[in-house]
């Protein structure tokens, strides 16, 4: 239940079944004047949210249309604040922010917090800017106007809001086609923003409507079961409940929370929170933390769309450090004046991928390394074979079968190679096991991949300047989940289907197959790997993402190796584009003479 709010159910027909789908009340929106007139108790209910029509001149050179009604084909309405230049004859691009935060998230933190955004320096952002999304005192004076809308549901915008999903992405392909009718519009729509804002344009770029221009998703996941609500198929909903707590609306919220509990199996529901990737075909500049549980959705969004003009990016930093940084914001200003103005600015020469390939600390070992694909054509896939004998992990499945366990609530493995070359692994890894749940019938298995130094010292990477510690990359597996989805899965990236259970019987060693989001980092010779097994989320305290699961753990965990239990970590090793003994040779294909020549 989310935070204790009444909730209500509506039937509704998705993916050809009838789904009772579940809303909680959201804070009720109310005048400053009568929200400081209620009982204390009663302003738990509520959210300071004033509603005020007018146009006004929001900082210099900037004007503000206030709580702009926007008609969708439904009837419904939806309001938004648009801020554009004070030159009334100018046409200029939108950029558009949309989510379930509120169009003006600021207006009443106080001083100190107002435009708070974390990693990211004060007076970096103006008070104008919505969470997570584009600055209109940055935008407006470069010629673009901002559009921050009170998405269905939200504020008083009419209608139950939807987290994202078909509805979600109906609404925002008729708000973008009124944006382009506009008389200060000059027919171009981009979208722009980090998590909630991100994901939200998988979804409407899928619509496909005519006037959108461009898209630029830092960060945001593109299966909300998998990569939020069940990863691997354990529960965790806390988080989302957190992230949805502040929402404010006259109806009520689409209640994820509450549907994973009820429907904690792939359903038609969840199958609507996956964008149709295969429709997305607009330009696109996306962006990928390797230490952010945003990650393999972004990742997994750029693989997926069909777009031509497609670029990723990925990096160790937090969404918002990255987007509102001094490199990377006017780099985006030049994706956006390519595709919304049609500047010739020489855009098309960005490397199609970018990779920051980590080493330790805030110490990265390449930066923006150019690439033309992801996973890179030239990883070499090799198995380091577990041992649980001596805890190590080799070359070759060792001969004898052991067996290693650990208390399934309280305890841990550990699995450690020593790499005698430098080696870098970027891409996908796995984790192949032969497991067995002692005492009871599934076990929930928290799998981290790390790097220690030669001196045995495990060594994280470091985000927010240094300040907070992730230990590597990772994956998460309910055995209980452990089918796989055909369709879905690869060699190098197992994806479960969450169709049905599996429960454990007594004494039963079954294989599973671990999905374990992609990295990238280098290991120096006589440097260890080390393959972290337990039940639970382990992170230190520092560790900014409030991230808690509801595991099913009693007994002890197995893990058997060895022999018939050929168990392993396969990881993806990437040599130098050129060895010493290649020879250049010219691709003719891609590289005809030409005509003037």
């Amino acid at each position: 239940m989310l935070f204790g709010r009444e909730q209500f159910t509506v039937k509704t027909k998705m993916g050809g079944e009838v789904i009772e789908k579940l809303y909680a009340k959201e804070l009720v929106p109310t005048p400053i004047g009568e929200f400081e007139k209620l009982p204390e108790d009663e302003k738990k209910l509520h959210k300071p949210y004033p509603f005020n029509q007018r146009t006004y001149e929001a900082a210099p050179g900037i004007i503000c249309d206030q709580d702009v009604a926007v008609p969708m084909r439904d009837g419904v309405i939806l309001y938004a604040d648009i801020f554009r230049p004070a030159d009334s004859t100018a046409k200029v691009p939108v950029i558009l922010a949309w989510s379930n935060y509120g169009k003006r998230p600021n207006e009443y933190r106080p001083d100190e917090l107002k435009a708070y955004t974390p990693g990211v320096p004060k007076g970096s952002i103006s008070d104008l800017a919505k969470f997570e999304a584009a600055d209109p005192e940055f935008w407006v004076p470069n010629g673009y106007a901002v559009a921050n809308v009170d998405i269905r549901g939200i504020g008083y915008s009419g209608g139950y809001h939807e987290q994202f999903g078909k509805q979600d992405a109906e609404d925002g392909y008729d708000f973008i086609e009124w944006c382009a009718e506009q008389p200060w519009c000059n027919g171009k729509v981009a979208m722009a923003g980090s998590s909630a804002l991100a994901i939200s344009q998988w979804h409407i770029a899928a619509e496909q409507p005519p006037h959108l221009a461009c898209i630029a998703p830092w960060e945001g996941m593109s299966d909300m079961y998998r990569e939020s609500l069940c990863e691997g198929g354990i529960p965790a909903v806390q988080f989302t409940n957190f992230a949805t707590a502040g929402a404010c609306g006259l109806k009520g919220i689409d209640d994820m929370g509450g549907m994973a509990e009820r429907y904690p199996l792939m359903n038609g529901y969840w199958a609507d929170k996956i964008p149709d990737f295969s429709k997305v075909v607009v330009p696109a500049y996306v962006t990928a933390g390797w230490n952010h549980f945003h990650l393999r959705g972004s990742v997994n969004g750029w693989r997926k769309i069909a777009s031509e003009q497609k670029w990723l990016r990925a990096h160790r930093e937090f969404e918002w450090p990255d987007f509102y940084s001094s490199t990377y914001l006017p780099e985006l200003k030049m994706f956006f004046d390519r595709y919304c103005k049609g500047i010739r600015n020489g855009w098309e020469s960005t490397p199609r991928v970018r990779i920051e390939v980590q080493d330790r600390f805030d110490e990265s070992w390449q930066v923006n390394r150019p690439e033309r694909e992801f996973p890179l054509a030239r990883t070499q896939y090799k198995k380091l074979y577990l041992n649980a004998a001596d805890a190590s992990m080799g070359l070759e499945n060792p001969a004898a079968e052991s067996e290693a366990r650990y208390d399934a609530n309280e305890g841990e493995i550990v699995f450690d190679h020593t790499f005698k070359r430098d080696t870098e692994l970027t891409g996908y890894m796995k984790l192949h096991a032969w497991v067995e749940a002692a005492g009871h019938d599934d076990m929930d298995l928290f799998v981290t991949v790390k790097k220690l130094s030669r001196a045995g010292v495990e060594q994280p990477v470091t985000v927010f300047g240094g300040t907070a510690p992730h230990p590597g990359a990772w994956g998460k597996m309910r055995v209980s989940h452990r089918e796989l989805d055909p369709e879905l899965s690869t060699d190098y990236q197992p994806v479960q289907s969450h169709l049905r259970d599996q429960k454990l019987s007594p004494g039963e060693i079954v294989p599973i197959d671990i999905e374990i989001n992609p990295t990238s980092r280098i290991w120096h010779a006589g440097e260890t790997i080390r393959v972290h097994i337990a039940g639970r989320y382990i992170r230190e305290a520092h560790w900014i993402e409030p991230l808690i699961w509801e595991t099913d753990n009693a007994g002890e965990h197995v893990f058997h190796t060895g022999g018939r239990f050929e168990s392993y970590l396969q990881i993806p090793v990437i040599p130098p584009k050129y060895s010493d003994d290649y020879v250049f040779e010219v691709d003719e294909a891609a590289h005809p003479t030409h005509p003037i020549f």
